[in-house]
């Protein structure tokens, strides 16, 4: 259903961008290739938090679905917009096991020998896709407030919707921010500063405020609405410590992301402050100096993943992911919600957990 509506949508709004002139047609091109992937996890949720309330007069009729549908959409062209610009801070070369979108337009540019330097061509054309991508989350999302009946939970869905967008922006700048400026925090800060970011960057972003978004759009109590956000705040955060982990350990053939790529990085994450905190202060420079150089070689980051490893950081890591999960699963147990929407959550919460992309 998800799938059918971005297809809809991005017709309309191709049909747009192809009238100006057919040079567009690579930038539309790259944006269906780019939506046409990834788990659509932030869309299960939408969907399914909508489900877990709605009840005769939200579920009945078109309307309902319609609306959740275009917010699964508009969540997903978000996503979408979120990763390009991501790419970009990150210089991240791949995504899905594909070229990333800086990239794609900086090699047509190559390949078609125009004038100027490819990368500055690359990156300022996949800015541009993912501020449209932006605009069109904003477009579809309020193309489907405009057919609920229910204003009173079209405002509230819009407020947690732009909620969800500044907490996600300025979670990315405290991710950059403390790649660069972690020195600042002194060594107890480490992990609070970590799991700020953990949260705001992602944790929010991927479950709890779609959650949140679909269960506003079904008319959900307030006890309901709290009990969905005490199962998807400690679920989003199990997501990102996993997610932490398949940036260190992760098999490329699998992520579509290079070995490491967290590490080339310099990411602060959780895994990071943890070994910080077991290593000993000759070993700990050794990783802060390696932590963040884009040209590590395997051998280098072989001896990180090790390092990482065997502080013990990985287990503890393990260990947070299922004490998140548990307390997510308490609360879904005790949530006030239907029974299937219970089950299909309960689904969810495994797959996040125990992804390997």
């Amino acid at each position: 259903m998800v799938g059918r509506g971005l297809t809809d949508f991005l017709s309309s709004r191709a049909s747009i961008v192809a009238q100006i002139g057919p040079e567009l047609s690579p930038f539309l091109d790259f944006s269906r290739n780019f939506l046409s992937g990834g788990k659509r996890f932030r869309a299960q949720f939408c969907f399914r938090g909508w489900q877990a309330v709605s009840t005769g007069r939200h579920a009945s009729g078109t309307s309902g679905i319609d609306t959740v549908i275009a917010a699964c959409g508009a969540l997903e062209l978000f996503h979408a917009a979120a990763l390009v610009h991501d790419d970009i801070i990150d210089n991240s070369d791949t995504r899905r096991g594909a070229d990333s979108t800086h990239v794609s337009f900086a090699r047509m540019h190559r390949e078609r020998g125009w004038l100027g330097d490819p990368n500055t061509f690359g990156t300022a054309s996949a800015t541009l896709l993912g501020d449209m991508l932006l605009g069109w989350s904003d477009e579809m999302l309020d193309d489907g407030l405009d057919l609920l009946k229910d204003r009173l939970a079209a405002r509230a869905a819009r407020r947690e919707f732009n909620r969800m967008r500044t907490e996600v922006t300025a979670g990315q700048y405290l991710d950059i921010l403390e790649e660069r400026a972690w020195r600042d925090a002194t060594e107890s800060e480490q992990r609070h500063r970590a799991e700020r970011v953990l949260i705001y960057k992602s944790a929010k972003y991927s479950i709890e405020s779609p959650l949140a978004l679909g269960a506003l759009l079904g008319g959900a109590s307030e006890q309901q609405l709290e009990s969905l956000r005490s199962y998807g705040l400690p679920l989003g955060i199990a997501f990102q410590l996993r997610d932490d982990l398949l940036g260190v350990y992760g098999d490329p053939a699998v992520t579509g992301k290079p070995s490491g790529d967290d590490l080339r990085e310099g990411k602060r994450t959780i895994l990071i402050a943890l070994t910080r905190e077991a290593l000993q202060p000759g070993a700990r420079n050794i990783l802060d100096e390696l932590l963040g150089d884009p040209d590590l070689d395997d051998d280098q980051i072989g001896l990180l993943q090790a390092t990482i490893r065997d502080s013990g950081a990985v287990d503890k890591v393990e260990k947070l992911i299922q004490d998140h999960v548990a307390k997510s699963l308490t609360a879904l147990g005790e949530a006030p919600i239907n029974d299937d929407a219970r089950a299909h959550l309960r689904g969810l919460a495994v797959a996040v957990a125990r992804r390997n992309t």
